[in-house]
């Protein structure tokens, strides 16, 4: 298949990535508040990584509705 600048699997890394910083920014300073709000950034940004490859994944299958012709 070929290779799409759009494809969410090419983003995926970037968010990890920046996930991994707020991570370790969280962890440096150390509060419970920070933490929570970098996790739930975090399952924020996971989430629409996922919508994304979904509606990737489907855009192929838009006009194969499964009836008969």
């Amino acid at each position: 298949m070929p290779s799409d600048s759009t494809e969410p699997e090419d983003e995926i890394p970037s968010i990890l990535e920046e996930a991994a910083a707020a991570k370790a920014r969280a962890d440096k300073a150390g509060t419970k508040r920070t933490r929570q709000i970098v996790t739930g950034a975090a399952i924020g940004v996971g989430s629409a990584a996922l919508v994304a490859a979904l509606l990737y994944a489907n855009r192929a299958r838009k006009g194969d509705k499964g009836g008969k012709n």
